[in-house]
């Protein structure tokens, strides 16, 4: 064991905690003003569910003893005999239950991407169920497969260095399907859905970026080079982002704007997030370049086109990001850089790690999709049949027909 890397992996753990309440910020400053509240608190209540399911089952789930390569098994219920002292697998420089520690705050953060498509619209109770279900039936399975001993996609040579597949198209690609299945907002087709707190946008877009120092080179598991070299690819492809969204604002609306640099900013950092420690930096400047102009044509094109209703964007940015950023890990991995890594990527000569990759970003559409449609359908059964609220108390806002609490409640004007 290694006291550096154990104090390291530690700060970086609660880098990652504090994107949750970042997030909630983004979010809350993306809706309206009368659904604020509820918007944010969709986004922190994953701290509570998050953790508590983590400890009693979920590591034990996503990290124990391996079953077909899927699912793990329940040795470390309550994490029993999860050691202090020893490593989860040969290699580490960290003990079991610090890298359980860092594990648990990709387990909060990740169903709280999803919160953001269903903004507005989607029972709290209703939420709540469907991020405990969709915890057990999607998110520990993916960790499992990707990340673990003995791990489905890990085994075939697939990589995905901070979770590409686990955190960002698994929730993506879940957003996606459960606006769809829960339907438009009433007023969709016709209202323009102004943004209520740009500064809340800003500032929840760089508490992310803070975060993500943490996320990305926290996932080296070790005080060393390589998680430098995540730190920097990391940089560098959340400016490049930032940078092409302004560009693509000035191209399209003649204008940047604030709240378009700080989505770009987080398009870029979801770009590189599977290939942070794989990839040279030069091509993480690629990544963030790019990164930013196809979630823009997702959201202001494709999205328009095809009708749904993805309120914040989960999909758009997290899913379309996530997938592109596996994309590029598969053109631009280059094993010198880390020797987890399955060989070189597609633009070094090497084609099977390329191939490898969209496999595990088919697996992983397939398993949010088929998790998705199941956990709609268990949250709907413990719902009583309806998991939206009715039009009247949409129109009144979530804050208040949900919470009986509002953002600003000397605000007397109308949303």
């Amino acid at each position: 064991m290694d006291s550096g890397s154990i104090g390291f992996v530690m700060i970086c753990a609660a880098f990652v905690f504090f994107m949750t309440p970042g997030l909630s910020y983004f979010y809350g400053g993306l809706v309206r003003r009368k659904n604020a509240v509820n918007t944010m608190f969709a986004s922190v209540i994953t701290i509570g569910t998050g953790i508590v399911m983590w400890i009693l089952f979920g590591y034990s789930l996503s990290f124990g003893t391996d079953h077909f390569g899927i699912i793990g098994d329940l040795s470390w219920l309550g994490l029993e005999g999860v050691s202090k002292t020893e490593a989860y697998v040969e290699g580490q420089s960290i003990p079991n239950l610090v890298f359980c520690l860092f594990q648990m705050m990709f387990a909060v953060i990740t169903p709280a991407l999803i919160t953001g498509s269903v903004g507005g619209r989607m029972k709290f109770k209703s939420l709540f169920f469907f991020i405990v279900f969709w915890s057990i039936l999607v998110y520990y399975p993916m960790a499992h497969m990707v990340w673990a001993d003995g791990g489905f996609l890990a085994k075939i040579g697939s990589v995905d260095f901070a979770g590409g597949n686990v955190v960002h198209i698994s929730s993506g690609v879940t957003a996606l399907v459960l606006c769809i299945l829960l339907g438009k907002r009433y007023d969709h087709e016709r209202a323009n859905y102004k943004i209520h707190n740009i500064p809340f946008v800003a500032m929840g877009a760089f508490i992310l970026m803070f975060g993500w120092f943490g996320f990305n080179a926290g996932s080296a598991l070790a005080a060393d080079g390589l998680a430098a070299h995540a730190f920097v690819t990391t940089a560098v492809s959340a400016a490049g982002g930032m940078l092409s969204w302004m560009l693509c604002d000035v191209i399209m609306n003649k204008k940047p704007t604030f709240v378009g640099a700080s989505t770009g900013l987080v398009a870029g950092l979801v770009g590189i997030t599977p290939g942070a420690g794989f990839v040279p930096i030069w091509a993480a400047v690629i990544i963030g370049l790019t990164t930013s102009p196809i979630c823009y044509f997702m959201v202001s094109v494709v999205k328009r086109k095809l009708g749904y209703d993805d309120a914040l964007d989960a999909f758009g940015c997290h899913g379309v990001g996530g997938i592109w950023g596996g994309i590029c890990t598969g053109l631009f991995c280059q094993a010198s850089i880390n020797d987890i890594g399955q060989g070189n990527g597609l633009f070094f000569g090497d084609v099977k790690l390329f191939l490898m990759q969209l496999v595990s970003i088919l697996v992983t559409i397939a398993v949010a999709v088929a998790g998705t449609f199941i956990c709609y359908f268990l949250t709907k059964l413990v719902s009583g049949g309806s998991i939206r609220v009715t039009e009247r108390e949409e129109r009144v806002g979530l804050d208040r027909s949900e919470h009986g609490e509002a953002a600003y409640p000397s605000f007397n004007g109308l949303d």
